[in-house]
């Protein structure tokens, strides 16, 4: 299915600052201080993947949160006996956040459709990090919110410029 190539314990310090780069660029981590970046990099992994392997299913309680270091991925709804595409993630995206945070149960399958790599870091490593540094919740929710106003933004400009009275009605998520 995929294969887990994690940092080895002497740990290769170009990728460490690759990692930890990659980290200061996402934004649920960006306003992060650079020590709880440096330890999220560390108890980061790389994972490869062939294209075809399931990164996670529809219906499962991933735990997970993935950057697409290389490579793409296609997401996936398996809904009354058929699947169809939804979107494609690509080099740079970031995917599960709110994984990280609590249980989710993913509403969709991400496969992937070439060679992939992802960094990612699972709830419980996250959850570590976070018992170290836990003055920084507010500044992970604040990023949390932001992403989630600026999606509902984009999805009412983008269903207006479209015509689609039903998606305009299903806006509202920032309103949670």
């Amino acid at each position: 299915m995929n294969s887990f190539t994690g940092k080895s314990d002497g740990g290769d310090t170009s990728e460490f600052q690759e990692d930890l780069n990659i980290f200061r660029e996402i934004y649920f981590f960006a306003g992060l201080p650079l020590d709880m970046l440096k330890l999220l990099a560390y108890l980061s992994t790389r994972d490869t993947y062939k294209p075809g392997d399931v990164l996670f299913e529809q219906g499962d309680e991933d735990d997970r949160a993935y950057f697409i270091i290389a490579g793409q991925a296609t997401l996936e709804d398996s809904t009354g006996g058929q699947t169809r595409p939804i979107r494609t993630y690509q080099q740079g995206d970031f995917i599960g956040g709110l994984a990280l945070l609590g249980r989710v149960r993913r509403l969709f399958a991400l496969k992937a459709t070439t060679d992939l790599v992802c960094l990612s870091i699972t709830r419980e490593k996250f959850t570590k990090a976070l018992e170290q540094f836990p003055e920084n919740m507010p500044k992970i929710i604040k990023a949390i919110i932001e992403r989630i106003s600026a999606w509902d933004d984009r999805f009412l400009k983008e269903s207006t410029s479209d015509h689609c009275e039903a998606c305009r009605n299903n806006a509202g998520v920032s309103l949670l």
